[in-house]
């Protein structure tokens, strides 16, 4: 039996990781509308389990939680509202998901944040302020655990999954890219997980990588895995789609795919979204972006209400135990993400609130 493992979205929270946008990071353009999504995605969490927040402006996060949590009209009003934790921190951007602490659990409780670096999804852009956030943190005291240094090997948290029994599921299209741990190989690569992350296996994926990704393919944009060896992907059904083909290969190497046991997955197809641009941009909208927290599972939406409905009733089958909260993530996909991207959950009794 492995001392650590890495446990599944849907194991129990002690909270949420955001890293608030500012004025200077991309998000100035719509730093009003981007503001309003995070205070909508705190709340959400905050009515189910505690958070912590990364800004280099910890008052004015404050100032705007306070007020909607003194807001009657809030839903939070009539429910236990959960404790935030602001720290301050510089900050280049907003993708916890990557810059955020990976954790894992013991066999006798222990829990080690495993500090990855970030470089910018391989020098695309500055990060250097984002891959000090969770030592910062640390020293503030923020989690309960042994800080582990992983800064000389490159890992975004986006870029893989744990079905919490010892498989984890990449894409070979991410961990191979330029400017991450080359000149390492697949195979030495795929080494590193298993021993970093204490892994029994790791399943590589070939196909589904979206147009207008920054992060070359990470694997939370395309498949997640859901309890009883379930798998949600995002499915291409429009032939005209310049992406039909390659997510039909994607299909198809799911439907080979087996568990550790021997056994198939169970399959549950999600919507792509109709294309969304922001000018000539195409933007990488997904359902399959999707958190999940303590209770409830939070779910971008993209005014498509045909399709945003499908997506909530797949993710909803998934995980029937849970409430479906619909995110309008039409701005966060403005800078090539969306809700499991801003977001990293930290398992329980790792969160130091006070």
């Amino acid at each position: 039996m492995e001392p650590y493992f890495l446990p599944s979205e849907w194991a129990p929270q002690s909270g949420i990781m955001l890293t608030w946008p500012h004025s200077d990071t991309d998000w100035r353009p719509y730093l009003d509308d981007i503001t309003t999504t995070f205070v909508e995605i705190a709340e959400a969490i905050l009515q189910r389990e505690d958070l912590i927040v990364a800004t280099p402006h910890p008052q004015e996060v404050a100032n705007l939680l306070n007020s909607t949590a003194d807001d009657e009209s809030n839903a939070c009003t009539n429910k236990k509202r959960h404790h935030v934790r602001i720290c301050p921190c510089p900050s280049n951007d907003t993708w916890a998901r990557d810059h955020g602490p990976i954790t894992l659990l013991g066999s006798n409780g222990q829990r080690q944040l495993l500090d990855f670096r970030f470089n910018g999804w391989g020098r695309k852009f500055e990060s250097e302020k984002d891959n000090a956030i969770t030592r910062t943190l640390y020293a503030q005291g923020v989690f309960n655990g042994e800080l582990v240094d992983n800064d000389d090997f490159v890992l975004e948290g986006g870029s893989i999954e744990s079905d919490g029994k010892g498989t984890i599921m990449t894409t070979s299209f991410c961990l191979m890219a330029p400017n991450r741990n080359q000149p390492k190989s697949q195979a030495e690569i795929e080494d590193e997980l298993l021993r970093r992350l204490h892994a029994k296996r790791v399943i590589w994926l070939d196909h589904g990588q979206l147009i207008g990704d920054d992060t070359d393919g990470h694997i939370d944009t395309i498949v997640r895995f859901a309890p009883d060896d379930t798998l949600l992907y995002v499915s291409c059904t429009d032939t005209t789609d310049p992406q039909y083909e390659d997510f039909l290969l994607l299909e198809a190497q799911l439907k080979n795919l087996k568990t550790a046991e021997g056994k198939p997955y169970r399959l549950i197809p999600l919507p792509m979204p109709r294309a969304m641009f922001d000018g000539l941009d195409h933007l990488p909208a997904t359902y399959a972006n999707f958190l999940v927290i303590n209770g409830a599972v939070l779910v971008p939406t993209y005014h498509q209400p045909d399709l945003d409905t499908k997506a909530v009733k797949a993710i909803a089958s998934a995980f029937p135990d849970r409430e479906m909260v619909a995110i309008d993530a039409s701005t966060i996909v403005r800078q090539h993400g969306s809700i499991h991207c801003l977001t990293m959950q930290l398992p329980t009794d790792t969160l130091r609130i006070s």
